[in-house]
């Protein structure tokens, strides 16, 4: 039989002892950084980035870039207890640090980003930390704090509840614009302050939401003019914070347009060229208006909303106006949108020429004066320039006065029609 080889006992010693250092060796893994808090979104909860859809196929909308908002400034919490601020004795913005304005609650009461609740090596063992507002929300009994309540509100609570948990958007209308303090923190400076902002009010049934107004744009902040000129219109916005208690809730509108903007941009039958959307009329000026569509804030002028002249856009536009538009261009790298109303019906100097030959005589309304020379609008949609009659002058036609003209040449490539004004009629 073969014989068996000697293990000298030495080796067997040396052998059994490497086993249990090589399985005790620790394997060293790589720090991982905690991600920064965002404006409106609590500490536990997830980012906005792994709550969105992804696309459906990889070459939908490869260069659509995800948008953050690291500029904005971080709105802390709303003390709706205390009496709002007149806007004169609000303070200034201070550009060099990089906090907004703004106004609504107090930093005990009310926290919408707060420090993670992680109990730290000085509290002792028998304090117990803080609680953050998602925890606070769901140690809350509803069954108690909802029983008086009646249908329509206890509808109205759950739709703000689903929002504040989900992240899912809401709709409602403008009905006021008031100055509330409020608790905001600099991401350059990294404090907290106490400052006074205008808040746009939005009512759910009978429950107030207030959104501050470094929640309201994408980009760049608006004058507070043009918040109290938004009485009226429609906007969807994402709860961020809910007082049960208090009987109010805090929104964002800034969260709810960026996920319209990543619906928008992965769908190429909507962002093409050509295609015909819809759009939401904000805020209305005498020249300008100011439109929101999925997500896009965008300035229209007359030029882009009829073919006609208006003298005020007022009077025929109003906040909370829903109208159909064409896209005439989207930049999906710079997210840049361009759209216009007129477009979306023919232009009606297209066979003015047979419709009103030189020579003929019409009826117009005056739309407007510049420069010696009038707009006139004819019935048919076709916008007239003319000038006046020898024996009239200025002073003796206003806008919207009905007049008779006689046209007197076409321009086919500027596609103008020319005339001059005869009488009142």
């Amino acid at each position: 039989m073969p014989k068996k080889k000697a293990v000298p006992q030495e080796d067997l010693e040396q052998t059994a002892a490497d086993l249990p250092e090589q399985a005790e060796a620790p394997t060293e893994m790589p720090p991982q950084e905690e991600p920064p808090l965002e404006a409106g979104v609590s500490d536990d909860g997830p980012p906005m980035e792994e709550q969105e859809p992804m696309p459906d196929s990889p070459d939908s909308a490869p260069d659509a870039p995800v948008e953050t908002f690291d500029s904005a400034p971080e709105v802390m919490e709303v003390d709706m207890g205390e009496a709002a601020v007149p806007p004169e004795a609000a303070p200034e913005e201070d550009p060099a640090d990089g906090q907004s304005v703004g106004d609504l609650p107090s930093a005990e009461e009310q926290n919408v980003a707060e420090e993670p609740a992680l109990v730290p090596d000085s509290v002792p063992a028998g304090d117990t930390p803080p609680m953050t507002d998602r925890q606070s929300f769901f140690a809350l009994d509803f069954r108690e704090l909802d029983r008086d309540l009646s249908p329509e509100e206890r509808q109205a609570w759950n739709s703000i509840y689903a929002s504040f948990r989900g992240r899912s958007a809401l709709s409602g209308k403008i009905i006021g614009a008031d100055p509330h303090s409020m608790n905001v923190r600099s991401r350059e400076a990294g404090r907290v302050e106490r400052r006074t902002m205008y808040c746009v009010v939005v009512l759910v049934y009978r429950v107030p939401v207030y959104i501050p107004a470094t929640e309201m744009w994408m980009g760049e902040a608006r004058p507070d003019y043009v918040l109290q000129n938004m009485m009226g219109a429609t906007i969807d916005f994402i709860i961020t914070k809910v007082d049960r208690e208090g009987g109010y809730a805090i929104a964002s509108r800034r969260q709810a347009a960026r996920t319209q903007r990543y619906f928008f941009a992965h769908r190429p039958d909507l962002c093409r060229a050509g295609s015909r959307v819809t759009c939401r009329m904000l805020s209305v000026g005498p020249r300008r208006c100011l439109v929101e569509c999925y997500g896009h804030d965008v300035d229209l002028t007359q030029r882009e909303l009829s073919y006609t002249a208006i003298p005020d856009l007022r009077e025929k536009y109003h906040p909370g106006d829903e109208l159909d538009c064409v896209v005439k261009e989207y930049n999906a790298a710079s997210r840049e949108l361009q759209i216009s109303v007129k477009e979306t019906e023919s232009n009606p100097f297209e066979g003015a020429e047979l419709r009103h030959p030189v020579g003929s005589r019409r009826y117009a309304v005056i739309a407007g004066k510049y420069g010696g020379g009038v707009f006139c609008n004819l019935p048919d949609g076709t916008l007239c320039m003319c000038n006046y009659s020898y024996q009239h002058e200025d002073s003796d036609f206003q806008v919207g006065d009905h007049v008779m003209l006689v046209v007197h040449r076409f321009e086919r490539e500027k596609r103008q029609m020319y005339g001059k004004i005869l009488s009142k009629w």
